[in-house]
């Protein structure tokens, strides 16, 4: 069988699938009518997550309308993943007992490419029914600049020609903003739902700087300017489902149920993706309410309407502390000891006791509870259910992508934290300079056998390693060398030196590296 609105009308075949209770049909023609949801970014999180969440509410009676799905970055995904399975998308959630749960989900009403259907999504853009456009991005889409933090060409071509015609995806977005001023008027929520650190000030930023070289330029009014300044909300969210790349194992099941094309694949911008996702069951998005034209019901399919300052206070108890932190330094020493797996890792008597002792002793003093999730709870999950399901293929090599970028959120706030304490010093911590010497020890590309192995892509890998030169696996190392790195507070949040972290993370290292074999032991020595 084949993942299409005319198979799925076949429920026999589809037995041990939860199928959508409505006429996906149906509810693309009624958002044909009235978009109320559109979404950027077809990514895995997105399938599952976001659009689960319309079809749960579709499935109450509580929208008649889905989700209109747009990609700003790799079209093939849109043109080889959801369209000629008529933008049905297969669930898979991983439970800890090993039992998958299944299900087909068809709220994604449309589904477009900024390539091709420009124009149409600029047209949506204008309808006064669209209430909430979100996005999955990744942290990097919304960044004007390149690792150099340069302005990257496309934006400054943008910026000086004006709102027309616009190359780079955030002055595209800006210029669908205005054209919804100039059309209807309606004001709009802009909704980032990306797992980075105050993420609706982010793409405000980006779009605001660009509105404003427009209007420098000349290219747009201040009425315009207003307009966005005043009527468009970028509300900040915190989303938190552990979604890893799609798994032979599923792959296989689904087969073995009679599905047929339904194997991963890469696209030519290097996304690898699948008609299928598969995730673990736990899962929170919590949403500052402000959406000035409305919204739909999220809070009757399990998210959390809330504050701006709870937001921020969930994502810094997870983000900070309770889960990523913990991942960082997973997916550093996971790939430095050949692992493959989280949860294997989680088997490992020195990595377990690395990030329990490190999130409960060194964390913890500073979460601040947010009053919606207890932190002490959400710690307890992640280290106990959620890292050690044995059925999650998680690996260390996807979670160590971008690590360079990640660092001072996950750490340097807590860094920071016992810099302005009056009763702590950062020097107290032990733990946290660890990884961050772990990072350093990543960086070699040489595992813990002295074989070398694959780095993760990272946007300041090229520049790490050509600081890092001569350094070798039991070699001398001279802590002058490392200056540059650890004094710079782009990468960290604080200057290692400045908050006497850096000789540790130096003694660290240089354990690290004195041969084979030195990583276990160095872990042995510190973690217990």
């Amino acid at each position: 069988m084949k993942l299409s609105l005319q198979s799925i009308q076949n429920k026999d075949a589809w037995k041990g699938y939860h199928l959508p209770s409505f006429d996906p049909a149906e509810i693309a023609a009624n958002t044909a009518k009235k978009p109320q949801w559109m979404h950027f970014g077809s990514g895995n999180i997105f399938r599952i997550f976001p659009a689960a969440l319309c079809q749960r509410l579709i499935e109450q009676g509580k929208m008649d309308t889905g989700i209109i799905c747009c990609e700003s970055y790799d079209d093939e995904v849109i043109t080889k993943c959801f369209r000629p399975y008529d933008n049905l998308t297969i669930a898979v959630t991983l439970n800890a007992d090993g039992k998958l749960d299944k299900e087909v989900i068809g709220s994604m009403a449309d589904s477009l490419t900024m390539l091709y259907d420009g124009d149409k999504i600029a047209e949506i853009f204008k309808q006064p029914s669209l209430q909430m456009v979100s996005f999955t991005i990744t942290e990097k889409g919304y960044s004007l600049r390149n690792a150099k933090h340069e302005l990257v060409p496309a934006v400054v071509e943008d910026m000086a020609n004006g709102p027309e015609g616009c190359k780079s995806f955030m002055a595209q977005l800006a210029a669908m903003c205005l054209g919804r001023k100039h059309a209807c008027g309606a004001p709009l929520a802009l909704v980032s739902m990306d797992n980075c650190s105050h993420n609706g000030e982010k793409l405000q930023m980006a779009v605001m700087e660009i509105a404003k070289a427009w209007l420098d330029n000349g290219k747009i009014s201040a009425e315009d300017y207003a307009y966005l300044e005043n009527d468009i909300a970028f509300p900040w969210s915190m989303i938190d489902k552990i979604t890893p790349r799609p798994h032979p194992v599923v792959e296989k099941q689904l087969i073995e149920d009679g599905l047929e094309d339904i194997s991963p694949f890469t696209t030519a911008k290097h996304t690898y993706t699948a008609p299928f996702v598969n995730a673990e069951k736990t899962q929170y998005l919590v949403i500052e309410d402000q959406f000035p034209n409305g919204r739909p019901p999220l809070e009757d399919a399990g998210v959390i309407i809330t504050s701006r300052d709870t937001v921020n206070k969930v994502e810094k108890m997870k983000v900070c502390t309770c889960l990523n932190p913990l991942h960082t330094c997973l997916a550093v020493y996971g790939c430095i000891l050949g692992y493959t797996s989280i949860a294997e890792e989680m088997k490992d008597p020195e990595l377990s006791a690395f990030i329990d002792k490190m999130s409960h002793v060194e964390g913890m003093p500073f979460v601040v509870d947010p009053g919606v999730i207890e932190p002490k709870k959400f710690l307890e999950e992640v280290l106990t259910a959620r890292f050690p399901n044995p059925f999650m293929p998680d690996t260390p090599q996807r979670i160590a992508t971008d690590t360079s970028q990640k660092l001072s959120i996950r750490f340097g706030e807590t860094i920071k934290a016992y810099i302005a304490s009056p009763d702590r010093e950062a020097s107290e911590l032990n733990l946290i300079p660890l990884v961050l010497a772990g990072w350093l020890r990543y960086l070699i590309g040489v595992d813990d056998e002295g074989k070398p192995f694959d780095i993760s892509p990272d946007p300041l890998l090229p520049a790490m390693q050509e600081k890092l030169t001569g350094i070798t696996l039991g070699g001398e190392i001279d802590a002058e060398q490392l200056r540059p790195i650890l004094s710079d507070a782009s990468i960290f949040a604080v200057d290692l030196y400045e908050c006497g972290l850096a000789e540790k993370v130096i003694g660290y290292f240089q354990e690290l590296m004195a041969g084979p074999g030195a990583v276990r032991a160095t872990l042995k020595k510190y973690v217990h």
